[in-house]
C-alpha cells in the first residue's frame, strides 16, 4: 500500500515528469481547450460551513451564504459535496469528511484549525462582561500552537486530503481577525491585541504547514483572508464579524463573499 508520506514525496516527481512531456512537445499544437470545470468539495469547520450568515440548511450550520455556495454560483465551479460542519477539528475532517473525496475531485477548499485551539471559547472568555479565565484560555491555545501539535495535525490532514483526491488542487484558507484593534488608550486594547495575535499565530502555522506540503509536491495553496477583512472586524464602522448569538465570532454574508473572492483569485 502506498503511504501518505510516499505519496507526497513522489507527487513532485510525477508532476515534474508530466511537465517534461509537455515541454518536449509530445502533443501537437491545437486550439486552446475550454477551461475545465472545477469539481469541488468543501471541507472544514463552521467558517467553511457558513455559520454567521444564515439561513442554515442543517445542523452543521451550512449556509446558503457560505463561501462554498458562493463559489458554486460562479462560472467554472461545481460544488459536488459540502462536508463542512460547525465544530469540526482536524481530527473530525479526517475522520468524517474525507469520504466525500474521490479521484474525480479537482478542487478541495478547507478551513480548519481554529477549533483545535478552541478559538471561539477564547474569544468568548476574553470578551465577557466580566472576563472569565481569559488568560487560561489563551495559555491553553498557545500551548497547542507552541508544542507543534496543531502543525502535526494539519500536516496529517493535508496529506490525507491529497491522497484521497490526488487530482485536486487544495485551497486552504486562514482566518480573519475577529476584532478591529482599538486605540492604545482603549481599556480593551490589551485583550483585543492578544486575541488578534493568536489569530496571527494560527494563520502562520497553517501557512507554514501548507508551504511544507507544497514543497513535498502537493498541489496545495494557502489563501490569506485577513487583508480582505481589514477595517471590518468587531468594533469597526462596518463589521463583517458577528458578536452575539449564533453569529458570534463568525463572518456575515459579506464576509463570506470576501472569502469566496480570495479563493477564486487563487484559482
Amino acid at each position: 500500500m502506498i503511504t501518505r508520506t510516499r505519496f507526497l514525496s513522489s507527487l513532485g516527481v510525477i508532476l515534474l515528469a508530466a511537465s517534461g512531456l509537455i515541454a518536449a512537445g509530445a502533443l501537437p499544437a491545437t486550439a486552446a481547450p475550454a477551461a475545465p470545470i472545477n469539481k469541488f468539495v468543501a471541507l472544514g469547520d463552521s467558517y467553511a460551513a457558513g455559520q454567521g450568515a444564515g439561513p442554515y440548511l442543517n445542523d452543521c450550520l451550512q449556509s446558503t451564504n457560505g463561501y462554498p455556495a458562493v463559489l458554486d454560483s460562479t462560472k467554472g465551479t461545481n460544488l459536488l459535496r459540502n462536508a463542512s460542519c460547525r465544530g469540526a477539528t482536524t481530527e473530525a475532517v479526517v475522520g468524517t469528511q474525507l469520504s466525500d473525496l474521490n479521484r474525480g475531485t479537482t478542487l478541495v477548499t478547507l478551513t480548519v484549525g481554529g477549533n483545535d485551539l478552541n478559538v471561539d471559547a477564547v474569544a468568548a472568555a476574553c470578551t465577557a462582561p466580566v472576563p472569565v479565565d481569559c488568560q487560561a484560555a489563551i495559555s491553553a491555545a498557545s500551548a497547542v500552537l507552541g508544542s507543534g501539535v496543531l502543525a502535526s495535525r494539519l500536516a496529517t490532514t493535508y496529506a490525507d486530503i491529497a491522497f484521497a483526491a490526488p487530482r485536486a488542487r487544495i485551497l486552504v484558507t486562514g482566518y480573519p481577525y475577529l476584532f478591529e484593534t482599538p486605540a492604545t488608550t482603549d481599556p480593551n486594547f490589551a485583550t483585543i491585541s492578544t486575541i488578534n495575535s493568536a489569530t496571527t499565530a494560527l494563520n502562520a502555522t497553517i501557512a507554514g504547514v501548507v508551504a511544507q506540503a507544497q514543497a513535498a509536491g502537493a498541489d496545495i495553496h494557502y489563501v490569506d483572508v485577513s487583508a480582505a477583512f481589514a477595517h471590518h472586524g468587531i468594533g469597526s464602522i462596518d463589521p463583517w464579524i458577528g458578536f452575539t448569538g449564533l453569529e458570534a465570532f463568525h463572518p456575515n454574508a459579506v464576509g463570506y463573499r470576501a472569502f469566496a473572492i480570495a479563493l477564486e483569485a487563487a484559482l
